[in-house]
């Protein structure tokens, strides 16, 4: 039986970790760390289900450290994966700050830079790496990268690893790396390819659950306004981020580059604050600038794709504002859970136009949760829809209508059928 721990110190973690945690400005451990640490010391595999800001890095990172203890040899003893470059480094901050008491050697591994500076890192030895999958492979795969003194493997936020197509290059890994291993899987949302996974790779898991499976916190308060078009949403978002003092640190997420890329120009323009703007176009430096000057309070408004939806690991952020809706209904929990993080309170503000409405409804169905629908103010003006914008709206909906119902024809399709059945009737008649 696990007795449930109010202090770091029932952990039985060594002076170093503790001293660190004291350090890092951690109190009291958080209900995913109180569940997730006993288990993980104990050896057992384990599958977490846990929103993001729940303090779920900690969790298994503290056990972790504990386990590899000190540095001892040149191979890595554990292995963390996670889907992209910028949860890669923020994880291996976390590494870096928990075991700066230790002589522990922690090394980022991941792609869009060359890997000379890895692999020469790799050399000097290594104890713990934090890699992408596919990085991982390539120095593997090169002979680089030494695999058989591995002990255990953390995969981290496993549902964007499946949705991001990565379970080719999990499925190879875990062909290459020690069969006796301890196995930690965690993630925010636990979809049937995740459980699919689990039951491959997981033997006999505890399974903990910080929150029900794609549960937004508590500590996020959400509500949406139905807008009619592109426009009136660049409207909106103007008159909110004028109040300066309440919207004070931003995430504005779009669904695609040019979007982001293109309100980035006009708040640049027509909003105070420094503005950035993150997507994979971006350089790798640049998006990293971009989030430390974020996260330093040095910018007020950060425009993202969902490139950073789980890459962006900052506290106190006001707001989180979805310009568009998520068509990958689990990204809508992940780009809120920038905000209310580390238990302070936060907001997610949705705009959604009528093609989205239908996206809306899946999200509250997935959630179990209403999300409250606002009244546009009457300062923001409300734009009429072009013609080529209405038509997209249009067949948006059609293909929604048709996804619920194989016999439903569709407005153009009816139309196209009328002109063509009057074709056959002039044929007919000549």
């Amino acid at each position: 039986m696990i007795v449930e721990s109010t202090s770091f110190k029932d952990f039985k973690l060594n002076k170093q970790l503790l001293e660190a945690i004291t350090q890092a400005g951690y109190t009291n451990p958080t209900p995913i760390q109180i569940k997730a640490i006993p288990l993980i010391s104990a050896g057992h595999d384990l599958m977490g289900i846990a929103q993001t800001g729940t303090g779920k890095t900690a969790a298994f990172i503290l056990p972790l450290l504990m386990k590899v203890k000190y540095a001892q040899g040149l191979m890595p003893r554990a292995l963390i994966l996670a889907p992209t470059r910028e949860l890669v480094l923020q994880l291996h901050q976390e590494v870096v700050k928990l075991s700066a008491f230790t002589d522990l050697r922690s090394l980022a591994v991941f792609g869009g830079i060359g890997p000379k500076s890895q692999i020469e890192a790799i050399e000097r030895g290594v104890d713990l790496v934090i890699a992408t999958p596919g990085r991982f492979l390539d120095l593997y795969l090169r002979g680089d990268l030494k695999v058989k003194a591995l002990n255990t493997l953390v995969l981290d936020e496993a549902d964007k690893m499946m949705d991001m197509g990565f379970m080719p290059q999990i499925r190879r890994i875990l062909e290459v790396i020690p069969v006796k291993r301890q196995n930690l899987l965690f993630s925010a949302t636990m979809p049937d390819e995740v459980l699919q996974l689990s039951q491959e790779f997981l033997e006999f898991p505890e399974i903990i659950e910080a929150s029900p499976s794609a549960t937004p916190a508590v500590t996020v308060t959400q509500y949406a306004y139905q807008l009619p078009n592109f426009k009136t949403k660049v409207n909106l978002l103007h008159h909110l981020l004028k109040d300066v003092e309440t919207f004070c640190k931003v995430i504005v997420f779009v669904k695609t580059k040019k979007v982001a890329d293109n309100i980035y120009k006009y708040l640049v323009r027509s909003t105070e604050g420094e503005i950035r703007v993150i997507h994979s176009n971006k350089g790798q430096n640049a998006r990293m600038n971009s989030l430390s000057a974020f996260k330093n309070d040095e910018v007020r408004v950060l425009v993202s794709t969902d490139v950073g939806s789980r890459g962006i690991d900052v506290t106190m952020v006001s707001h989180v504002i979805n310009f568009d809706v998520p068509l990958v209904y689990e990204d809508y929990v992940h780009r809120i859970g920038r905000t209310g993080r580390a238990e302070n309170f936060g907001v997610a503000i949705t705009f959604f136009n009528p093609a989205e409405v239908y996206h809306i409804a899946k999200i509250e169905q997935l959630t179990g949760q209403k999300i409250d629908k606002r009244t546009i103010p009457p300062e923001v003006v409300i734009e009429s829809t072009s013609r080529d914008e209405q038509q997209l709206l249009d067949r948006a909906i059609d293909r929604q209508k048709q996804l619920d119902d194989p016999n439903y024809l569709g407005a153009f399709h009816r139309k196209s059928g009328k002109r063509t059945s009057k074709g056959i009737s002039r044929q007919k008649r000549r």
